[in-house]
């Protein structure tokens, strides 16, 4: 839990790496989109990346960054989530960074792996804990992993696929199966 004595030390922190300048060479070691977002801030959607990617990390499989689910993220907010879904999810990703400016002096995006982890670690107990409430980062995870086991790459690396029913072969030989099916 954030107390105030907290956040003003976040915050006088943060007021002083503006003022040092050294806010700009961490917003520009941040890498470019190649894409746009649509319901999202550039900020926005460079988080989800980077929260999306630790969520799902490229192993022997891809990672959600490749697998498309950033973009899917940000088309799930444009076309299908309501007003009281976005928000949510929005304010909870201005909350990460708040969060890691406060205990850290940088953006979410800009810190180390472990604090990463650590910081998304912390949401996820906060999430369980509050159960049968709406809590953004259960939303954020639910959305990293529907778009990442509904793209091809989560379908069929991750997962088996298994087409089904498969293919129609019309007319075949009943000495080609053995005898029919019954169900």
């Amino acid at each position: 839990m954030l107390n105030r004595r907290d956040a003003m030390r976040g915050l006088a922190l943060t007021l002083g790496v503006a003022s040092a300048g050294l806010a700009g060479p961490v917003a520009a070691a941040m890498p470019p989109l190649t894409w746009t977002p649509k319901a999202l801030t550039s900020d926005q959607a460079r988080l989800v990346d980077v929260v999306a990617e630790l969520i799902v990390p490229a192993t022997d499989t891809p990672g959600a960054r490749q697998a498309g689910v950033p973009q899917f993220i940000d088309r799930t907010l444009a076309v299908w989530c309501d007003q009281k879904q976005g928000d949510l999810l929005r304010s909870g990703l201005a909350r990460m960074d708040a969060d890691a400016r406060a205990a850290h002096g940088v953006p979410f995006i800009a810190l180390g792996p472990q604090q990463q982890a650590d910081q998304l670690a912390a949401y996820d107990k906060e999430a369980k804990a509050a159960w049968g409430q709406p809590h953004f980062f259960k939303s954020l995870k639910e959305l990293v992993t529907i778009g990442y086991f509904t793209s091809e790459p989560g379908a069929t690396l991750a997962l088996r696929y298994d087409p089904v029913p498969g293919a129609y072969r019309g007319c075949i030989p009943l000495s080609e199966i053995g005898r029919a099916w019954a169900t």
